[in-house]
Protein backbone atom coordinates (compact mmCIF):
# COMPACT_ATOMS: atom_id res chain seq x y z
CA UNK A 1 0.00 0.00 0.00
CA UNK A 2 1.10 3.55 -0.72
CA UNK A 3 1.12 4.74 2.88
CA UNK A 4 3.44 7.65 3.73
CA UNK A 5 6.55 6.57 5.64
CA UNK A 6 5.67 8.82 8.56
CA UNK A 7 2.61 6.74 9.45
CA UNK A 8 3.09 4.42 12.43
CA UNK A 9 3.08 0.73 11.36
CA UNK A 10 0.61 -0.25 14.08
CA UNK A 11 -2.01 2.09 12.59
CA UNK A 12 -1.51 0.60 9.15
CA UNK A 13 -1.94 -2.93 10.50
CA UNK A 14 -4.92 -1.80 12.54
CA UNK A 15 -6.86 -0.44 9.57
CA UNK A 16 -5.84 -3.39 7.41
CA UNK A 17 -7.24 -5.71 10.06
CA UNK A 18 -10.40 -3.62 10.35
CA UNK A 19 -10.92 -4.00 6.63
CA UNK A 20 -10.35 -7.76 6.71
CA UNK A 21 -12.79 -8.17 9.60
CA UNK A 22 -15.55 -6.64 7.47
CA UNK A 23 -15.69 -9.99 5.66
CA UNK A 24 -17.74 -11.35 8.57
CA UNK A 25 -20.26 -8.51 8.32
CA UNK A 26 -23.82 -9.08 7.13
CA UNK A 27 -23.30 -7.66 3.60
CA UNK A 28 -20.25 -9.84 2.99
CA UNK A 29 -21.94 -12.96 4.35
CA UNK A 30 -24.94 -12.38 2.09
CA UNK A 31 -22.56 -12.15 -0.87
CA UNK A 32 -20.90 -15.42 0.20
CA UNK A 33 -24.33 -17.07 0.35
CA UNK A 34 -25.13 -15.81 -3.13
CA UNK A 35 -21.86 -17.31 -4.41
CA UNK A 36 -22.95 -20.68 -3.04
CA UNK A 37 -25.83 -20.43 -5.47
CA UNK A 38 -23.43 -19.44 -8.21
CA UNK A 39 -21.39 -22.59 -7.58
CA UNK A 40 -24.51 -24.69 -8.10
CA UNK A 41 -25.41 -22.84 -11.29
CA UNK A 42 -21.85 -23.26 -12.57
CA UNK A 43 -22.10 -27.02 -12.08
CA UNK A 44 -25.34 -27.08 -14.04
CA UNK A 45 -23.73 -25.07 -16.83
CA UNK A 46 -21.00 -27.68 -17.22
CA UNK A 47 -17.95 -25.59 -16.29
CA UNK A 48 -15.23 -26.96 -14.03
CA UNK A 49 -14.60 -25.82 -10.49
CA UNK A 50 -11.38 -24.12 -11.56
CA UNK A 51 -13.17 -22.20 -14.34
CA UNK A 52 -15.91 -21.11 -11.93
CA UNK A 53 -13.39 -19.91 -9.35
CA UNK A 54 -11.34 -18.15 -12.02
CA UNK A 55 -14.48 -16.32 -13.17
CA UNK A 56 -15.17 -15.11 -9.64
CA UNK A 57 -11.66 -13.75 -9.10
CA UNK A 58 -11.17 -12.12 -12.50
CA UNK A 59 -14.65 -10.81 -13.33
CA UNK A 60 -15.63 -10.15 -9.68
CA UNK A 61 -19.24 -9.24 -10.34
CA UNK A 62 -21.91 -11.82 -9.66
CA UNK A 63 -24.41 -10.55 -12.27
CA UNK A 64 -21.68 -10.57 -14.93
CA UNK A 65 -20.74 -14.12 -13.94
CA UNK A 66 -24.37 -15.19 -14.21
CA UNK A 67 -24.54 -13.61 -17.68
CA UNK A 68 -21.42 -15.51 -18.66
CA UNK A 69 -22.94 -18.79 -17.46
CA UNK A 70 -26.07 -18.02 -19.47
CA UNK A 71 -23.97 -17.35 -22.55
CA UNK A 72 -22.09 -20.61 -22.08
CA UNK A 73 -25.35 -22.52 -21.70
CA UNK A 74 -26.81 -20.84 -24.79
CA UNK A 75 -23.69 -21.60 -26.82
CA UNK A 76 -22.90 -17.99 -27.71
CA UNK A 77 -19.64 -17.09 -29.39
CA UNK A 78 -16.68 -15.80 -27.41
CA UNK A 79 -17.06 -12.30 -28.87
CA UNK A 80 -20.76 -12.10 -28.02
CA UNK A 81 -20.11 -13.37 -24.49
CA UNK A 82 -17.32 -10.82 -23.96
CA UNK A 83 -19.56 -7.97 -25.14
CA UNK A 84 -22.43 -9.07 -22.88
CA UNK A 85 -20.20 -9.37 -19.81
CA UNK A 86 -18.47 -6.08 -20.60
CA UNK A 87 -21.72 -4.18 -20.98
CA UNK A 88 -23.00 -5.65 -17.72
CA UNK A 89 -19.86 -4.48 -15.92
CA UNK A 90 -20.29 -0.90 -17.15
CA UNK A 91 -22.73 -0.41 -14.28
CA UNK A 92 -19.73 -0.50 -11.93
CA UNK A 93 -18.08 2.50 -13.59
CA UNK A 94 -20.12 5.10 -11.63
CA UNK A 95 -19.17 3.29 -8.42
CA UNK A 96 -15.49 3.46 -9.31
CA UNK A 97 -15.73 7.13 -10.29
CA UNK A 98 -17.51 8.06 -7.06
CA UNK A 99 -15.25 6.01 -4.78
CA UNK A 100 -11.83 6.92 -6.21
CA UNK A 101 -11.84 10.52 -4.89
CA UNK A 102 -12.64 9.22 -1.41
CA UNK A 103 -9.86 6.63 -1.61
CA UNK A 104 -7.26 9.08 -2.85
CA UNK A 105 -5.00 10.65 -0.25
CA UNK A 106 -1.86 12.75 -0.45
CA UNK A 107 0.89 10.62 -1.96
CA UNK A 108 -1.43 7.83 -3.20
CA UNK A 109 -0.12 6.45 -6.48
CA UNK A 110 -2.31 5.93 -9.53
CA UNK A 111 -1.27 2.31 -9.90
CA UNK A 112 -2.51 1.63 -6.38
CA UNK A 113 -5.92 3.07 -7.26
CA UNK A 114 -5.97 1.12 -10.53
CA UNK A 115 -5.23 -2.09 -8.64
CA UNK A 116 -7.89 -1.45 -6.01
CA UNK A 117 -10.47 -0.49 -8.64
CA UNK A 118 -10.71 -4.17 -9.65
CA UNK A 119 -12.22 -4.99 -6.27
CA UNK A 120 -14.92 -2.30 -6.41
CA UNK A 121 -18.27 -4.03 -6.76
CA UNK A 122 -21.66 -3.60 -5.12
CA UNK A 123 -20.80 -4.95 -1.65
CA UNK A 124 -17.37 -3.32 -1.41
CA UNK A 125 -18.79 0.00 -2.64
CA UNK A 126 -21.68 0.06 -0.17
CA UNK A 127 -19.56 -0.95 2.82
CA UNK A 128 -16.86 1.58 1.91
CA UNK A 129 -19.36 4.41 1.54
CA UNK A 130 -20.71 3.61 4.99
CA UNK A 131 -17.32 3.22 6.71
CA UNK A 132 -15.17 5.90 5.02
CA UNK A 133 -16.55 8.86 7.03
CA UNK A 134 -15.11 7.23 10.18
CA UNK A 135 -11.72 6.34 8.61
CA UNK A 136 -8.86 8.83 8.25
CA UNK A 137 -8.30 9.54 4.56
CA UNK A 138 -4.68 8.38 4.58
CA UNK A 139 -5.74 4.91 5.82
CA UNK A 140 -8.65 4.35 3.44
CA UNK A 141 -6.58 2.53 0.82
CA UNK A 142 -5.32 0.21 3.55
CA UNK A 143 -8.84 -0.44 4.84
CA UNK A 144 -10.27 -1.01 1.37
CA UNK A 145 -7.41 -3.31 0.38
CA UNK A 146 -7.98 -5.40 3.48
CA UNK A 147 -11.69 -5.67 2.79
CA UNK A 148 -11.83 -5.87 -1.01
CA UNK A 149 -8.96 -8.32 -1.56
CA UNK A 150 -10.03 -10.56 1.32
CA UNK A 151 -13.67 -10.57 0.18
CA UNK A 152 -12.63 -11.57 -3.34
CA UNK A 153 -10.34 -14.34 -2.15
CA UNK A 154 -12.92 -15.72 0.29
CA UNK A 155 -15.62 -15.94 -2.35
CA UNK A 156 -13.19 -17.51 -4.83
CA UNK A 157 -12.32 -20.21 -2.29
CA UNK A 158 -15.97 -20.66 -1.28
CA UNK A 159 -16.99 -21.32 -4.88
CA UNK A 160 -14.18 -23.86 -5.30
CA UNK A 161 -15.12 -25.69 -2.09
CA UNK A 162 -18.87 -25.55 -2.66
CA UNK A 163 -18.50 -26.76 -6.24
CA UNK A 164 -16.64 -29.87 -5.10
CA UNK A 165 -18.27 -30.61 -1.74
CA UNK A 166 -21.95 -29.76 -1.91
CA UNK A 167 -24.47 -31.91 -3.74
CA UNK A 168 -26.50 -30.74 -6.67
CA UNK A 169 -28.94 -28.10 -5.44
CA UNK A 170 -32.41 -27.65 -6.96
CA UNK A 171 -32.61 -24.85 -9.50
CA UNK A 172 -35.05 -22.93 -7.28
CA UNK A 173 -32.61 -22.96 -4.36
CA UNK A 174 -29.60 -21.84 -6.39
CA UNK A 175 -31.63 -19.10 -8.04
CA UNK A 176 -32.92 -17.89 -4.65
CA UNK A 177 -29.38 -17.77 -3.23
CA UNK A 178 -28.10 -15.78 -6.18
CA UNK A 179 -31.07 -13.39 -5.87
CA UNK A 180 -29.93 -12.32 -2.39
CA UNK A 181 -27.31 -10.01 -3.90
CA UNK A 182 -29.67 -7.68 -5.83
CA UNK A 183 -32.04 -7.66 -2.84
CA UNK A 184 -29.18 -6.57 -0.60
CA UNK A 185 -28.08 -4.05 -3.22
CA UNK A 186 -31.48 -2.32 -3.19
CA UNK A 187 -31.82 -2.24 0.59
CA UNK A 188 -28.24 -1.07 1.13
CA UNK A 189 -28.51 1.68 -1.46
CA UNK A 190 -31.64 2.93 0.24
CA UNK A 191 -29.95 2.92 3.63
CA UNK A 192 -26.81 4.65 2.37
CA UNK A 193 -28.64 7.35 0.37
CA UNK A 194 -27.68 10.75 1.76
CA UNK A 195 -30.60 12.69 0.31
CA UNK A 196 -34.13 12.16 -0.91
CA UNK A 197 -33.08 12.18 -4.58
CA UNK A 198 -31.28 8.85 -4.28
CA UNK A 199 -34.20 7.18 -2.55
CA UNK A 200 -36.65 8.54 -5.08
CA UNK A 201 -34.48 7.16 -7.88
CA UNK A 202 -34.73 3.66 -6.42
CA UNK A 203 -38.52 3.71 -6.09
CA UNK A 204 -39.14 5.41 -9.42
CA UNK A 205 -36.75 3.01 -11.13
CA UNK A 206 -38.67 -0.01 -9.83
CA UNK A 207 -41.95 1.54 -10.97
CA UNK A 208 -40.58 2.56 -14.36
CA UNK A 209 -39.27 -0.91 -15.22
CA UNK A 210 -42.79 -2.20 -15.93
CA UNK A 211 -43.78 0.29 -18.67
CA UNK A 212 -40.19 0.32 -19.96
CA UNK A 213 -40.29 -3.45 -20.39
CA UNK A 214 -43.51 -3.20 -22.40
CA UNK A 215 -42.22 -0.41 -24.63
CA UNK A 216 -38.61 -1.56 -25.15
CA UNK A 217 -38.01 -5.06 -23.78
CA UNK A 218 -34.40 -5.11 -25.00
CA UNK A 219 -33.48 -1.83 -23.28
CA UNK A 220 -35.93 -1.77 -20.37
CA UNK A 221 -33.36 -1.37 -17.57
CA UNK A 222 -31.49 1.38 -19.41
CA UNK A 223 -34.67 3.30 -20.26
CA UNK A 224 -36.11 2.89 -16.76
CA UNK A 225 -32.84 4.00 -15.15
CA UNK A 226 -32.46 7.13 -17.27
CA UNK A 227 -36.13 8.13 -16.92
CA UNK A 228 -36.20 7.49 -13.17
CA UNK A 229 -32.89 9.27 -12.64
CA UNK A 230 -33.99 12.41 -14.45
CA UNK A 231 -37.41 12.42 -12.76
CA UNK A 232 -35.92 11.91 -9.29
CA UNK A 233 -33.38 14.68 -9.88
CA UNK A 234 -36.05 17.28 -10.63
CA UNK A 235 -38.45 15.94 -7.97
CA UNK A 236 -35.69 15.97 -5.35
CA UNK A 237 -34.79 19.57 -6.12
CA UNK A 238 -38.43 20.65 -5.89
CA UNK A 239 -38.88 18.90 -2.54
CA UNK A 240 -35.66 20.36 -1.16
CA UNK A 241 -36.71 23.87 -2.18
CA UNK A 242 -40.08 23.47 -0.50
CA UNK A 243 -38.40 22.07 2.57
CA UNK A 244 -35.93 24.95 2.65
Amino acid sequence: MDIPDALPPDQTRYWLGRGMRQVISAPALILVTAHLGFAGLARDAGVTWFEASFMVFTIWALPANLIMLGAITAGLSLAATAVAVGLSSLRLMPMVISLMPELRAEGTRKRTLLFLSHFIAVTAWVVSRERFPDIPRRYRTTFFAGFGVTLTLVNTIIVALAFNLMGQLPALVTGALAFLTPVYFLTSLYGSSRDITGRLALFLGMLAIIPANRMTPDFDILVAGIAAGIASLFAGRILERRKG
